[in-house]
């Protein structure tokens, strides 16, 4: 667990049926961040492409929690993180520690992604 700006116990659940991760403080859903998977030339990616928290969690670092949490596990899985979501890609623009475990997004990416969630 991860302690959020204001104190409280976060849990981060991943639901791979869902191809999200879940952010959750005091048993709420708090947020979000959704992907899909896919493999491209090769390589195993996991694009991301949508992060929310809820009006009533923000301020409170939700979204850099999820995100983070997120990217190690997808990381660990051994996928290269392509990040559509313009959340994923600032974290990633202030963590250069990920630079070498994703990749910059293409007009193909953001092509793909919007025919497999419309």
């Amino acid at each position: 667990m991860t302690i959020d700006k204001t104190g409280a116990e976060t849990n981060v659940t991943h639901l791979a049926d869902e191809n999200r991760y879940q952010i959750s403080v005091d048993g709420r859903v708090a947020g979000l961040t959704a992907y899909r998977d896919r493999d491209h030339d090769g390589t195993a990616e996991r694009v991301f492409y949508h992060t929310e928290v809820g009006p009533d969690f923000g301020g409170r670092g939700l979204a850099t929690i999820v995100i983070q949490e997120a990217l190690d596990d997808s990381i660990a899985a051994g996928k290269l993180i392509v990040p559509v979501c313009p959340m994923v890609r600032h974290f990633l623009s202030e963590h250069a520690d990920y630079a070498e475990k994703s990749r910059k997004v293409t007009p193909d990416d953001i092509n793909w992604i919007q025919s497999v969630t419309t």
